[in-house]
């Protein structure tokens, strides 16, 4: 395991801290994403977008989760842009850029991986395409549509409905 990079435990009596907060399987997506210190933007903008209820609903969904430094890395202005009510839209398709149905671990992103000969292409809610790809032996990375790699952190984050991998970069689809 390379560094940095967190497995989490299945077990709900010994539930991963994301943000500073326990995350436990048996809430939502959305009911654990509130208490993480690391994702406050996130929630802001699924909240902006209108999400709350489509994430809290049974999915399941994997949410490749951007932190709140992903989002500052974000070129000075756009997530002030995507935060504004006339962005609606483009806030939702960002967002849902970030959901794929179904629940997607680690184990089987790397059984997608190998099957597909070192790429599974993901259809995201948006209709949109991620690749998933390893970087080394241990690390996944996921590609956007313009080739950016977001490395995952914090793998196996799961939920009552779905699991979370975080993600150190905002992907942005095409458009």
């Amino acid at each position: 395991m390379q560094s940095g990079r967190h497995m989490a435990s299945a077990a709900p009596m010994d539930p991963v801290e994301v943000g500073g907060a326990p995350m436990y399987a048996g809430k939502t997506i959305v009911e654990n994403a509130v208490n993480s210190a690391d994702h406050t933007t996130l929630v802001a903008a699924v909240k902006q977008a209108g999400l709350v209820d489509a994430l809290s609903g049974p999915g399941p969904f994997t949410v490749f989760a951007p932190t709140n430094a992903a989002f500052d890395a974000l070129p000075a202005g756009t997530v002030d842009g995507l935060m504004a009510p006339s962005a609606r839209d483009r806030l939702t398709g960002v967002l849902t850029y970030h959901v794929v149905p179904g629940r997607l671990t680690r184990a089987d992103l790397m059984t997608r991986i190998r099957a597909g000969g070192g790429k599974a292409v993901l259809t995201t809610l948006s209709g949109g395409m991620l690749t998933a790809m390893m970087n080394g032996p241990d690390n996944i990375v996921i590609a956007d549509a313009g080739g950016h790699t977001a490395d995952i952190s914090t793998y196996d984050v799961l939920q009552s409905n779905g699991v979370i991998q975080v993600i150190d970069r905002v992907l942005i689809p095409k458009g």
